[in-house]
């Protein structure tokens, strides 16, 4: 929950005026996507976001900090048993949009995806 937690409150920080979530799921995945209206992620960094010390805020701004947050986020994820895309929408009014799937399986067998968690291979 800290992970998602933590996208939100990004997707808040750079927002404009609003952050939307969605969540879908079919036979196979379960899937969270959070929107902002913001500017969107620089291009030059979007294939580097999750990275730890990869931030595009100043250390003197509000907020600013050591880039950790979303490689800690995408990090606890990704144990979880997730995937993390990152990207900047096509839609007019839509910024950058985090989107997290999960096999269904781990909500089926949350004892397996669990497990993986404290796997430190």
């Amino acid at each position: 929950i800290y992970g998602l937690g933590n996208l939100v409150e990004n997707a808040v920080d750079f927002a404009r005026k609003s952050v939307t979530v969605r969540w879908s799921w079919n036979e196979a995945t379960v899937t969270f996507s959070i929107t902002d209206d913001g500017p969107g992620f620089p291009p030059e960094i979007i294939d580097r976001i999750g990275e730890p010390y990869m931030s595009t805020r100043q250390g003197t701004e509000a907020g600013g900090g050591l880039g950790l947050g979303l490689f800690i986020a995408k990090t606890l994820l990704e144990r979880s048993g997730a995937t993390l895309d990152f990207r900047n929408s096509n839609e007019p009014g839509e910024g950058a949009v985090v989107r997290i799937s999960w096999p269904r399986s781990v909500f089926l067998n949350p004892e397996s995806a669990s497990a993986t968690m404290f796997d430190t291979a």
